[in-house]
């Protein structure tokens, strides 16, 4: 017996192993196997098994890592397309789909983080959700289709999801219910806990190794019929699936950082293709690429315009921060109009939420004489001062290094910290407002297990008056005695040089007004910003949607982004800067060589980050048409560049980047 082997390697092929006598009869289709490659054991993948005898000598398979396969054919399949689509091997792919390798797993107590608080029954939905509730039915029962539920805040996307859970599990199938990781909080996880028992599997990196294997198992054996995780949850080894819900479809953390750079969202809909099964896609702000494909009829579109119990949406001022600089001589983070808004809230014994989309103090650390930059020796980045540590951090490489005492360039004693993150926010709040109790959120305060959980139910007690946040406290959270939203600076995402920036201003600002308002209170969001005029504030200011994407998608069209073209994007990275250059120059001539009619090639150019953990980096753009046609010009342009010259640089693809960063 001899067995085809996928190994998690950028090497676009399988290799063949002889399956030893002793464990012919285990070896089956879908397993995962350790296997002797170039002087070391990896974990490969069985693809394929055949009796037939190669024309050269080959290994021994070493071991069999699982009692049974992990992947049955239709999940081969996918993952073969995952890799076809973005560029990468089998293997790696199908290592990015495996559940952890466990020998013994532990019964570990504290798995899943819950909100007591979060408990709820049944509702009857309203008209609107009975409208999308009918839309999704007539999907369920075609056994395909796409639904884009596009539905305000507040305007209750999660009870749908629920509802037509609860229909799918009549039909005796299962769903895979997909949430970006910042919103698996323990109010999300027990509203579907307090519906479904323990029919529920969660899928989450805040789980240990053990803890994802055992419910991995659960999953397979059919003791659980609804997966709640995060974008590898996609995975999920279901037996009979019926729908996948992606929460907050928009959200950029569907998308994976590392290879195989697949976006959960593309992933869902070609798995429910093969399935037979339905996808919703539910938002309050829609991706353009999503709500495109709504107008084209492409997916169905079922639309929530009004709050449960009718209630209002709340009323969003927008502080042109300028002028309290220029006109009021204001130079605190917060605007007058601000800092009274908080205090008649806390007079009122209401909850306040305070955004910024940084972490940390102070955003860069300059010297007033000279105008140098700190910057990090391993990346092009600048270093962000933390006054917990005392000490200033890259937030790319996690360096770490002493607050300088002087200017590195000039020598000058005239050094400042400037800009404002969570902690400068945190600090300054405890100044104005001495009586008031903090809480904080970001990543530098929530590293430990359990922490998230426990902030959000002092919050949700009011133990915490004022909780101040990053992109973690922006969606999810529903607590009604928040009736004040102050956004500390709009502009961050906008100066970011990414044709995505109006868009994620517009969906974080339209995201973060969401958390008022949601009780019988109201509520208000303040919005502090430089560039008041843009439409993308405009347009969440309004909570108009259709208006921003009216200006947006002319945009896009104009310039030839997504969702008109797709992008292709090609990162060269090497320690050796002149080796780097010239590789990149030359995979630009063979690219643009190769290019069909309709693909245009941008660079080569220096990445918006030219230097990342010691490593120069350079960037090539590809904008076409088709996908497929783009893939075979990148992939006979790196066949023909193959070299001694091309040793020592990495070549990394992103197909259908998210952004241009």
């Amino acid at each position: 017996m001899y067995a085809q082997i996928a190994v998690p390697l950028p090497i676009d092929r399988t290799f063949t192993y002889s399956v030893p006598e002793e464990i012919c009869g285990e070896i089956v289709i879908g397993m995962r196997v350790a296997v002797p490659f170039s002087g070391r054991q990896l974990n490969g993948y069985v693809v394929g098994l055949t009796e037939k005898k190669p024309p050269y000598p080959v290994k021994k398979i070493g071991n069999v890592l699982d009692p049974f396969p992990i992947f049955n054919e239709e999940m081969l399949q996918l993952n073969r397309w995952i890799a076809d689509y973005y560029g990468c091997s089998w293997g790696e792919a199908l290592k990015a789909a495996s559940p952890p390798v466990v020998k013994k797993v532990r019964k570990e107590k504290g798995a899943v983080e819950t909100d007591p608080g979060a408990k709820s029954s049944f509702l009857i939905p309203t008209s609107e959700q009975q409208e999308a509730l009918q839309l999704i039915e007539k999907c369920l029962h075609n056994r395909s289709g796409v639904v884009l539920l596009h539905g305000v805040t507040g305007s209750g996307k999660t009870e749908v999801y629920l509802h037509a859970i609860a229909r799918v599990l009549e039909r005796g199938q299962q769903a895979i219910v997909l949430l970006p990781e910042i919103s698996l909080t323990p109010q999300t996880v027990e509203r579907f806990r307090s519906r479904f028992g323990e029919r529920i599997a969660l899928w989450h990196s805040r789980l240990s190794a053990g803890e994802r294997y055992r419910e991995w198992v659960r999953i397979r054996e059919g003791k659980a019929d609804i997966v709640i995780g995060a974008r590898s949850a996609i995975f999920a080894p279901v037996k009979d699936l019926g729908l996948i819900v992606l929460d907050e479809e928009h959200e950029t953390s569907y998308k994976q950082a590392e290879t195989p750079k697949y976006h959960a969202r593309e992933v869902a809909l070609e798995r429910a293709r093969a399935a037979g099964a339905v996808v919703i896609l539910g938002t309050a702000t829609p991706s353009l690429e999503s709500y495109f494909q709504a107008g084209r009829g492409n997916y169905k579109l079922a639309q929530l315009t009004r709050r449960v119990d009718d209630r209002v949406m709340p009323e969003v001022e927008i502080i042109d921060m300028r002028k309290e600089l220029i006109t009021r001589g204001n130079r605190s983070v917060f605007s007058f109009f601000l800092q009274q808004a908080i205090r008649e809230t806390l007079e009122r014994r209401e909850q306040v939420i305070l955004f910024l989309n940084r972490r940390g103090f102070s955003t860069f650390v300059l010297c007033r004489e000279c105008g140098e930059v700190v910057r990090c020796k391993h990346c092009d980045v600048s270093l962000i001062y933390h006054s917990k540590t005392d000490r200033i951090h890259c937030h790319y490489c996690n360096c770490q290094q002493e607050k300088p005492q002087f200017c590195p360039e000039c020598r000058s004693r005239k050094i400042g910290y400037l800009g404002v993150g969570t902690q400068k926010v945190e600090n300054e709040v405890a100044k104005l407002f001495p009586q008031a109790i903090l809480g904080r959120m970001d990543s530098d305060t929530m590293t430990r297990k359990g922490s998230h959980a426990r902030m959000l139910n002092s919050f949700r007690k009011q133990e915490v008056d004022i909780l101040i946040g990053t992109q973690m406290i922006a969606k999810g959270l529903d607590f009604p005695r928040v009736t004040l939203v102050g956004v500390v600076s709009a502009d961050t995402a906008l100066s970011l040089a990414d044709f995505r920036a109006g868009e994620r201003t517009f969906q974080l600002l339209t995201q973060v007004a969401g958390r008022t308002g949601r009780g019988d209170l109201g509520g208000k969001v303040i919005v502090q910003t430089y560039n008041p005029e843009h439409y993308s504030i405009q347009s969440a200011r309004l909570h108009d949607y259709a208006g921003f994407y009216r200006q947006e998608i002319k945009f896009r069209q104009e310039l030839g982004y997504p969702p008109f073209k797709h992008l292709i994007n090609i990162t060269l990275q090497s320690p050796n800067q002149d080796r780097l250059i010239k590789l990149a120059q030359s995979l630009g001539k063979l690219l643009e060589a190769g290019a069909e009619k309709g693909v245009e090639v941008l660079g080569p150019v220096p990445a918006p980050l030219p230097r990342l953990k010691s490593r120069w980096r350079w960037r090539i753009i590809l904008k076409g048409n088709k996908v497929c046609q783009m893939r075979e010009v990148v992939k006979e342009s790196l066949t023909q560049l193959k070299g001694p010259a091309s040793r020592g640089v990495k070549i990394l693809l992103d197909i259908d980047p998210m952004g241009m960063l």
